[in-house]
């Protein structure tokens, strides 16, 4: 049974969240990467956003205001609005939108769902139709090229008698029947102003879902709390690991209640054994931790969660609670993300730290013109390279090209994390 989604929903217009959904209140300081935050440990599945720009300019300004969400957001982003030509449908999913929301209420938007689909693949694409007529005209199309339908919750019924689709439901009342409108098998997800007020609690709402028997999109662990071997008072040791790096950021402790928490809202939660009580870790901070992964070891006796991790780890500022070496032996890095990470990092201290003699910061001041040749020049020897039966010749040529491309990089702003980034949403 596919799990049913609680979407809340943005305008935005210029970077900021102008409004909320249908009640036409501004927010209060309409930060958008502030209600991102709110939405990833309110119990949201995703995120939709609406932008309301009426000039080419004004898009580009959102496109901007998107990247900034979707890097900010750990819930996957639909977005609609000012969408014209296929080229805006690739910008949304470049900027990291999971899916692009087609209004079919306009012509031009009929006649690119093929071409969307074909170019990035019928699952990005949903529909927005806000009458039967729009859905009953344009049947063929909606099934054959988006993957949802976004229609009002009053048309639902009708609508999922002329098409078979997912139907994602906008519900503008003050107090909805989420378990009500959930129920039918294609209702797929719901969103409107209830949804969408920060307020609201959805983990509460997702938790009343469950309570009816709905399948809700929630972690489910494969070992119960029962069978977990824990300390005498009852607590289990938990290792938190960064879900990117793998770099260990912290030891903590869960309790049967804190585990079962972690488990419905997707925040880490732990036991404080000093305050002796439930901890959401970044509660008072900001630094929430979104789980990714909860794992068990051999003995059922300590967990292993890899988590997102929002700023520091450490109540000291540090990143992780490990960053004081006691003793170490010299040894080459081999995992590839450091390694990488590591050589940025040196280039980009050269830019700041400029060293004489640095055949980095002879790049840097020669400018963007030269850094661009050498990159051309490294690609043109890593193809010769590539011609030749000698594997380490293109060895030497790909670490050198890779180094310019850093360069590159530093000079450009451009970080490892956003090229990983992108190449996983891919």
């Amino acid at each position: 049974m596919k799990k049913k989604r609680l979407i809340p929903c943005l305008y935005m217009r210029n970077q900021k969240a102008v409004r909320g959904f249908a009640d036409k209140t501004d927010f209060s300081d309409g930060d958008l990467l502030r209600l991102c935050g709110e939405y990833n440990h309110s119990g949201a599945d995703m995120l939709l956003v609406f932008d309301l720009s009426e000039t080419d300019g004004e898009h580009e300004e959102a496109i901007h205001g998107l990247i900034r969400v979707c890097g900010r957001s750990e819930l996957p982003v639909a977005c609609g609005g000012h969408v014209r030509r296929l080229e805006d449908v690739k910008k949304l999913l470049y900027a990291g939108c999971q899916t692009v929301v087609l209004n079919f209420s306009r012509s031009d938007n009929v006649s690119l769902a093929e071409e969307a689909a074909r170019r990035f693949g019928r699952e990005k694409i949903w529909a927005g139709c806000f009458s039967l007529k729009e859905i009953e005209k344009n049947k063929d199309i909606l099934e054959a090229h988006t993957a949802a339908v976004l229609c009002p919750s009053r048309l639902a019924g009708e609508a999922a008698k002329l098409v078979r689709l997912p139907l994602i439901l906008l519900d503008d009342s003050e107090s909805p029947d989420v378990v009500g409108l959930l129920a039918p098998e294609w209702a797929s997800g719901v969103t409107g102003r209830r949804i969408s007020d920060p307020d609201t609690d959805l983990a509460a709402v997702k938790k009343k879902c469950l309570a009816a028997g709905l399948a809700m999109d929630v972690l489910e662990s494969a070992v119960s709390w029962p069978a977990f071997k824990t300390n005498s008072d009852g607590l289990m040791p938990v290792i938190v690991q960064d879900y990117k790096t793998d770099e260990v950021l912290m030891l903590a402790y869960m309790n049967e209640e804190a585990f079962q928490a972690t488990l419905e809202t997707g925040c880490m939660t732990y036991w404080s054994r000093s305050r002796e009580e439930l901890w959401v870790k970044g509660l008072t901070s900001g630094h929430f931790q979104y789980v990714k992964s909860l794992e068990i070891d051999c003995d059922n006796d300590t967990l292993l969660a890899k988590v997102s991790q929002i700023g520091a780890a450490c109540h000291t500022g540090n990143r992780s609670c490990f960053y004081r070496n006691l003793a170490k032996k010299d040894y080459d890095e081999t995992n590839p993300l450091r390694v990488m990470q590591s050589v940025y990092d040196v280039i980009a201290d050269r830019k700041v730290h400029p060293r004489e003699g640095s055949y980095t910061n002879y790049l840097f001041d020669k400018g963007i013109d030269k850094i661009l040749k050498k990159c051309g020049e490294e690609c043109t020897e890593m193809v010769i390279a590539a011609k030749n039966p000698d594997k380490d010749e293109i060895k030497y040529e790909i670490s050198d090209f890779l180094y310019h491309m850093m360069v590159l990089m530093v000079e450009k702003g451009v970080t490892w994390e956003e090229i990983t980034g992108e190449l996983a949403r891919r």
